[in-house]
Order: C-alpha cells, then structure tokens, then sequence
C-alpha cells in the first residue's frame, strides 16, 4: 500500500500530539511550525504566566508529569520542559521543519461540490487529491512547495493574529499620542525589557481575562501606586482564588460522569433529557452554592465584581480563570496599584483613553490592548481558495464535525482550535480519533449528517454559554465528546471499572490512554 504523506501545521500542543499519535501508527508526518522552538503559546508568554488549572488535567495520556515538578500550577517554563520531554521521548524533533511558514496551501483534485460524502468516499484518502503547501524557510528566504495527501492544521487559536477592537474615524489608536500595542507584543519581550517599557509609564490595560490581569499584575509590581494600572473592561466573569473550595475538588466534580448527567448534552436520548431535567434543582444548587463561596472568599460585592452572569455560563465558555494570590490582587487595587474601570465601550484621544460610561479621561503613556486573537482568520487567510477560506470564517463559530472535520474541505483536519477545560485534555482525544479515520478504521456519515451534528452542538453551546458560544468551548461536556469517539472507533466509553468508579471518579487523560 503506497504510503500517505501527512503535513502538520504547528507544533504546540495540539501538533505535537497529531504527530505522535501519527507516527505511532506507522504514519511518516511531516511538520512545519513558524517558532525556532515547540510549545506554540506557551513559548512567548509573559514572566508571571502559569498553568490555569491543576497539572494531572494537563497532561498527555502515556506521559505523566516528572516527579520533580510538584507545584499544582507549573511556571511556563516548567510547562516548555514538559513539552519538550514529550517531544524527545517520542522522539518528535527529526519529523519538524523549524523557522517554516506555510505562506498558502491549494487543493489539486476533483470538485467538491457534488459530493454526499466527505472526500467522496468518507474517509480519509481519496482516490484522487493532493494538497500543495507552499512554505517559505524565515532563515533563508528560500520557498519550497510540498505536495501531501492530508493536512492537519494545528495552528492554534490565541496567537499571531491579534484581535483589536474596531474604532469610529478619529476615536481610535492613531489620535493617540503615546504607545498602543497589542499583549501579543508585550508577551514576546524579554522579561527585563517588559519591566523598562512600562517603568514610570501610566499604562492601561484593555481586557480582563488571563492575559490582561497578569500584565496588570506586573505593571503593579514595577510601579506601585504611584503610576497606577488602569484596567478597562467591558464586563466581569467569573474568577476562581482557590480550586479546592470546602475541600471539595472542583476539577474532580467538573470532570465526572455525574457531574455531566445534570446537563443536557447535544444528541442524548430520552433518556439522559429526562434525568438531567429531573436533576436540575441539584445542578441548580450546587453552582450557587459555588457563586456563594467564590463571592464570600474573593469579596466581589466589595470590588463591584460580580459578574451579571451565572458561573455556570462561563465554566461552559471557558471564560472561568484562577486567580492565583487572591489577596495580593486585591491588595493592589485597595492601595491603588491597580484601578478597575467598567464600561460596554470607550475611545482614545491625544493624551489617553475616554470612557464612554461616564466620560471619564484616563491619561495614558501606553496602552495594552489583552482582547484576545482572531483565530477564525488565521485559519482562513492560509487556504488560497476564497471559497475553503469562507467556510471557515464564514459563521461566528467554525463548525467541525467531531471538532476536527470541516466537512466541506477535503482532506482536512483542524485540532486545537475547540477548547475544554483542559486544552491538552481534548486535543489529544481529538489526535486519537483523527488517526483512527486516517488508519480507515471507521468512516464518515454523510456530510449532511455531519452538518446536523454540528448544528447540534452548536445549539448546546448556544444554550451553555450564551453570546460566547463562538468560542467552541466543550467545557462541560469533555466526557460526552469522548464518549462519542470512543463509539467511532469501537472503543468502549465506560473507561474505569465499576458503576462508582465510572459515575463518580473524575475521568482525566489517562484513562484513554491505548
């Protein structure tokens, strides 16, 4: 049988997976990634960056974390040696072009446009079709063209492509006297010249996720109160200081069979519909008491921080963050190090940034915009066919079958871009499930039922996260997508032994692996 040639693009975590598991199955990967280095966005992070939740939900399957790192929330740092042992072990680094950026791929083969099924056959490889990647070496300027039977797109969604809010003419960064930069920018400095471009400058932040609260940490911790942070947000969310409330191990609840039989969960039966209705005050409950504890413990009420929202919505979006020292945050913005400004929009003029809430001037020498990245558009800007680029930005969330599939694309696969919990947690689930299709062990249904799942889960994340659910979050529902590979690829589900074990144990990594 003549050997299929596989690109993978990017090589973080998402890409380092799909190679592995590609060449666990006697696949010859090829990998292009644009860095000098692997870890995708963990490579260019900022000094105070750290793992988001506990270490044991952020681990491959067959490669655990060494003994030697026993902080629940390693350093980025701690998160790279990580990687890189992975990626030694298994013996990844000769399948990767470092310093490669694959500037455009076009499609050679048949037209799509009269297919039922995926490729015209619903599996991997078709009779005919190639792709043509063509790929530029950053170091020697040189250009080269590869011709492969599939890709995997492992681009990742929060980095290259920054998201910057849009401006009416003359409200925006130009009328701006001082410095407007995106995080993307700061992150990539080196730790020492990060602390020199913000020393004695009024900076404002725009954003208050993960990105935006560890910048204004910093600036905190270089000026003090004296060239205080300001910090510009629409809205709050919801923030964890301590994921062990009352002893009870929130990731254990979140990841448990029982935890996902209190929702409703896109193409479950009758069935699982009735329990989880049936079950809702306990679901009800138990996030209040929750929202309860976390209010209490961080005092929001006091800092004007509760968010409008339930916490239910934003661990379904993925928007819930720890906060890591609760108390040192709270103590910088009681001292004044830190100013928190709340409003649905704002503008710029020569000296700052105007607050349309109330018309409040806030003096600026720079200003940091944390809003995020356009990963819709990366993904886009690198087909050549107009028509494969508006399938993908062409509705607010890219809709993949299984998460992977776009099934009006041939001979493609697109992991890391649906998020859990755990990012790492759901693209090696994914990596799993993609080389089961291209190892032809199951095949795919038609592409009109592709589209009706994927209209599913788009409707439960509709319902889950609300105006976020572009965001493709499975947060919530990690089993239950599993669940649904497994049965692809005749595995069985019910991964532990015993009803208890199954219903109640926290389910993990680990308990896929082959």
């Amino acid at each position: 049988m003549e050997k299929k040639q596989i690109a993978i693009i990017g090589a973080g975590v998402a890409g380092l997976a799909a190679c592995k598991h590609c060449l666990s199955k006697g696949f010859n990967p090829i990998v292009f990634e644009l860095e000098s280095q692997i870890g995708g966005v963990w490579t260019k992070t900022i000094r105070t960056t750290r793992l988001q939740i506990p270490r044991a939900m952020y681990q491959f399957s067959d490669f655990p974390w060494p003994p030697s790192v026993t902080d629940d929330f390693p350093t980025q740092q701690q998160v790279l040696d990580y990687l890189r042992s992975y990626a030694t072990h298994f013996n990844l680094i000769p399948h990767i072009n470092f310093n490669s950026r694959v500037k455009g791929m076009s499609y050679d083969g048949p037209s799509t446009d009269t297919w039922s099924l995926w490729n015209g056959t619903g599996e991997a490889f078709p009779p005919q079709g190639k792709w043509n990647l063509t790929v530029e070496n950053t170091q020697t300027a040189t250009t080269k063209v590869y011709t492969v039977d599939f890709v995997i797109l492992c681009l990742g969604r929060f980095k290259d492509v920054p998201y910057i809010p849009k401006f009416p003419a003359g409200e925006g960064p130009e009328v701006f006297q001082g410095q407007a930069i995106h995080s993307m920018k700061y992150s990539a400095m080196e730790n020492q010249k990060a602390a020199e471009f913000v020393k004695g400058k009024k900076v404002v932040v725009v954003g208050f996720g993960k990105t935006g609260l560890d910048i204004a940490r910093e600036c905190a911790h270089v000026n003090g109160p004296e060239n205080p942070c300001t910090v510009v947000y629409r809205r709050d969310h919801w923030k964890l200081g301590n994921w062990f409330p009352w002893g009870i191990q929130v990731p254990n609840f979140i990841f448990s069979r029982f935890r996902e039989l209190l929702i409703h969960k896109p193409g479950e039966g009758f069935l699982l519909s009735l329990v989880a209705t049936l079950l809702s005050p306990l679901r009800w409950a138990i996030w209040t008491l929750l929202e309860t504890y976390i209010k209490m413990s961080l005092q929001l009420p006091k800092f004007d921080m509760v968010p409008p929202h339930s916490l239910s919505q934003d661990m379904h979006s993925g928007l819930i963050m720890y906060l890591p020292n609760p108390e040192n945050f709270f103590d910088t913005v009681k001292e004044g190090s830190i100013k928190l400004k709340k409003s649905p929009s704002f503008s710029f003029y020569e000296k700052g940034v105007l607050i349309s809430k109330d018309n409040t001037k806030i003096e600026a020498d720079i200003v940091i915009f944390a809003t995020g990245f356009n990963g819709p558009k990366k993904v886009k800007d690198i087909f050549e066919s107009p028509t494969f680029g508006q399938l993908i930005e062409g509705s607010p969330r890219v809709g993949l079958y299984r998460e992977c599939i776009p099934p009006r694309i041939p001979q493609v696969a697109i992991i890391g871009f649906s998020e859990g919990l755990s990012s790492l947690y759901v693209s090696e689930s994914t990596c799993r499930w993609m080389v089961g299709l291209l190892e032809g062990k199951f095949k795919l249904p038609s592409i009109i039922e592709m589209e009706k799942d994927i209209a599913r889960w788009d409707q439960y994340m509709k319902q889950v996260s609300g105006e976020y659910y572009h965001l493709s979050s499975l947060c919530g529902a990690e089993i239950w997508y599993n669940d649904q590979i497994c049965k692809d690829m005749g595995m069985n589900p019910m991964r532990k032994n015993g009803l208890f074990s199954n219903l109640f144990q926290p389910y993990g990594s680990t308990d896929y692996a082959e």
